[in-house]
């Protein structure tokens, strides 16, 4: 009748057993409410043609771009 050893025979078995990874939960995920207009730091890529017109008329083109977004959301619906 074999029995397999206690102990782990190959040096290489033994270091493997010790590094096992731990079995983790995942954190649930957590539910935050929308804070009206927040803002929040995204990086998108988009074209040069397209930043350059919106870069055209200076200082406040982000929100220019949000505005242009926020009419194709409310177009799509």
């Amino acid at each position: 009748m074999a029995t397999t050893p206690r102990r782990p025979v190959n040096a290489m078995d033994a270091a493997e057993a010790l590094f096992k990874p731990a079995k983790k939960q995942p954190a649930p995920a957590v539910e935050r409410p929308a804070i009206p207009n927040a803002k929040e730091m995204v990086s998108i890529k988009i074209d040069s043609d397209v930043l350059a017109f919106f870069q055209e008329d200076g200082s406040g083109w982000q929100e220019r771009i949000n505005d242009c977004l926020r009419a194709a959301m409310k177009a799509g619906r």
